[in-house]
């Protein structure tokens, strides 16, 4: 009758590790597990439906994507955009950006839901920077083409229909990049040189997509960028400025990537 006592404390001890035990394979389990929130945010001259390939393809994967549409009339009204979307997320996001929309997750990825930055051949500032001035250290095919990039007499700016195939999307179907040439959202032109206030990509970890026949954003300025945030890279040959189009499959494989590496 005494061995009683000794059994039930043995059987509780057993029951209490086995408890520790399952809580911790958990705890391991849940920090391992990818990702689900997925953020894309657009450059200057176009919109979100540009992702749609991107996002099928991460949809079909079982992620949750949502794209922002930022109105592109000052980078603190595109930077707000971003986070209202953000902040429609339940739990870790990854966000990712094309283009202008560098500098926009450069700002809103501070947020505490943002565990990770994908940039698609995209701009990333540090604090006092702005992408103006980091243009004219690495020129683009396109800035030296005189007259390719007009601008509004009210300061916004767009991309000339008969330069837009051939610099924006020289890898998409010319239909398609004739119909994104006539559709454009026009840019204003102080969000390419408003400084940065803060830098995501130095606190949190990073990805990067060189678009190496890019002739909007120089591909070695894309470079420069993601080594100094010691971005893991990704570079793509013969992509044109449109590779989150052009080439989804790869673009998305970067993404899925950043959302199985990436943890809070």
């Amino acid at each position: 009758m005494k061995i009683l006592p000794i059994a039930a404390s043995i059987l509780s001890l057993s029951a209490c590790l086995f408890a520790s035990t399952a809580a911790m394979a958990q705890e391991a389990q849940a920090a391992t597990t990818p990702i689900r929130n997925i953020v894309l945010v657009h450059g200057a001259w176009v919109d979100g439906s540009g992702w749609k390939p991107v996002y099928d393809i991460l949809s079909r994967h079982g992620y949750h994507v949502t794209m922002v549409q930022e109105p592109l009339t000052s980078l603190d009204n595109d930077v707000a955009a971003t986070k209202r979307v953000i902040d429609l997320q339940d739990g870790p996001t990854i966000l990712v950006a094309h283009s202008y929309g560098g500098s926009i997750i450069t700002e809103a990825g501070v947020d505490p839901k943002v565990a990770g930055l994908v940039y698609v051949a995209a701009h990333a500032p540090a604090v006092g920077e702005d992408e103006s001035d980091l243009g004219k250290q690495y020129p683009s095919y396109t800035s030296k083409q005189p007259g390719a990039i007009r601008k509004t007499d009210d300061a916004y700016t767009y991309l000339t229909p008969t330069d837009f195939p051939k610099d924006f999307a020289a890898d998409l179907p010319l239909r398609q990049a004739q119909f994104e040439a006539q559709s454009q959202i026009m840019t204003a032109a102080k969000v390419f040189s408003q400084p940065m206030t803060v830098a995501a990509w130095a606190t949190k970890p990073s990805w990067g997509v060189v678009a190496a026949e890019d002739k909007i954003i120089n591909p070695d300025l894309e470079r420069f960028y993601y080594q100094r945030a010691q971005s893991r890279t990704t570079v793509l040959a013969g992509a044109s400025h449109s590779v989150y189009e052009s080439r989804p499959k790869e673009v998305a494989a970067v993404i899925e990537d950043a959302a199985k590496r990436s943890q809070q």
